[in-house]
């Protein structure tokens, strides 16, 4: 009897290569944020779920024996995201532990990256990785972490940010991290390692650094691109340009989001190197980084099933902020002691009160905003909250705002989901959503003098 996988990050390019390879041997549950239109293939079930929802990540995640996690938070999926992609990054993983606790599933696959062995501080990026990596293994299912530097293969993101720049720069004057050293690996190495692990109890709460035949720094990889593109190119080092500038004429010439390019650009700084040990350990055909190019310039990423278009409100906001907790106190004692600081804090002026039930918050006589508590999903870890109603709040029929422990309970985070504010947005963008951020530092900063 086939075993099934559940793979969350399916859509993207190693995603849809493990389904297009995977799917003889298994049956797949390709999760996805949109329903599809039409399936493509009969062995592969598309689920849709919401991976910031514990039900709906719960739901995705039933009948599996083994989940694939390849979800990274780096591009906003709502108009106004505040927080940085490593909290929101912290708080999937958070979810996705549960759910793969709630079903029993046998092991976690997660794909990460190297964590640099140099003596730079570690980039947010990378640091996010290993993050995720210790949250998945939180509540008990056994992690498997394969960590790897630059995947190359047809429709890889990281390679087609290299490509771009050949293709446009006839002329590159390098910053000085294009010096580092990284050792580049073939998408179909990678998922041979991925396969070989998919159950094996040796590898259970454990991680393997993988890497390709061959060492090269950026630059050198840069110059192999245009030598096998036919492309003449000048490219040099100039240590002059640093890794801000960087960002910038990454996003700029390869038409990537600048929250795409930004934490990637920032992870190259580091040598990149793993241990390889894991030659000892697999049997797999390596590939010689010149095919794994030529590939990945030929060739396409398989194709996806067409999805319905996501109906929802434009003005949506959601706001994850990550806070220190050195009392370590419980989230159910935070969440409540939280409306009675607000009270003290503002003078009266904006009163909030809490009456076992309803959340609510006044200015004056004036009650802009109402939460209800959710008891039978709430705990001491977790306290979980509805938006019912107030004078800002424009729908009162979805959306949530949630306190959790993360991470042994040494960071709260307090999150914001789904909310669509009733005020004209630039309004809203300019008034409640700094006001918001600056409440949160203020009871962080509160929260931090417990301890003192």
């Amino acid at each position: 009897m086939k075993k099934t996988i559940v793979i969350a990050g399916a859509t993207g390019f190693i995603g849809r290569w493990i389904i297009d390879i995977f799917k003889k041997d298994y049956n797949i549950v390709a999760l996805s944020r949109r329903k599809t239109l039409k399936s493509i293939n009969k062995n592969v079930t598309w689920r849709e779920v919401d991976l910031y929802s514990i039900s709906s990540t719960e739901n995705a995640l039933k009948g599996a024996d083994y989940a694939i996690y390849l979800v990274h938070s780096m591009q906003p999926s709502t108009r106004l995201n505040q927080g940085k992609f490593e909290d929101t990054d912290l708080l999937l993983a958070d979810n996705f532990s549960r759910g793969a606790y709630a079903n029993k599933v046998e092991q976690i696959i997660y794909l990460g990256g190297i964590i640099p062995k140099d003596n730079q501080q570690i980039s947010k990026h990378l640091m996010s990785r290993l993050e995720v990596e210790k949250t998945l293994s939180s509540k008990g299912v056994p992690v498997t972490a394969i960590r790897a530097g630059i995947i190359i293969g047809p429709g890889g993101s990281s390679f087609k940010i290299i490509r771009k720049l050949v293709e446009k720069l006839p002329i590159m004057a390098c910053p000085s991290w294009t010096r580092s050293l990284n050792q580049p690996v073939d998408v179909f190495e990678t998922i041979e390692v991925i396969k070989s692990c998919i159950g094996n109890k040796g590898f259970y709460n454990n991680f393997i650094e993988i890497g390709g035949s061959k060492i090269l720094s950026y630059m050198d990889l840069l110059k192999l691109t245009s030598t096998i593109m036919n492309k003449k190119r000048i490219i040099f080092s100039v240590p002059i340009i640093t890794v801000g500038i960087s960002k910038f004429w990454v996003s700029i010439f390869t038409g990537s989001s600048l929250n795409f390019v930004s934490p990637l650009v920032e992870s190259l700084k580091h040598k990149m190197l793993p241990d390889n040990s894991f030659n000892d350990k697999f049997s797999i055909n390596r590939i010689k980084i010149e095919d794994s190019i030529k590939n990945a310039l030929k060739n396409n990423p398989p194709v996806l099933p067409s999805f319905k278009d996501i109906k929802k409100e434009k003005n949506t906001v959601r706001s994850v902020q990550r806070i220190s907790n050195p009392s370590l106190r419980d989230t159910s004692w935070i969440a409540n002691q939280y409306p009675i600081w607000i009270t003290k804090k503002f003078a009266g002026i904006i009163n909030a009160k809490f009456d076992g039930v309803f959340l609510t918050f006044w200015f004056f006589n004036i009650k802009f905003l109402e939460l209800k508590l959710i008891k039978d999903r709430s705990d001491k870890k977790r306290q979980l909250y509805y938006i019912t109603g107030g004078v800002l709040v424009k729908r009162v029929d979805y959306g949530w705002l949630e306190f959790r422990s993360i991470s042994d309970n040494k960071f709260i985070i307090v999150a914001i989901h789904e909310f669509v504010p009733k005020l004209p947005w630039m309004v809203y963008k300019y008034t409640q959503a700094i006001a918001h951020l600056y409440v949160m530092k203020n009871f962080e900063k509160y929260l931090i003098n417990l301890k003192n």
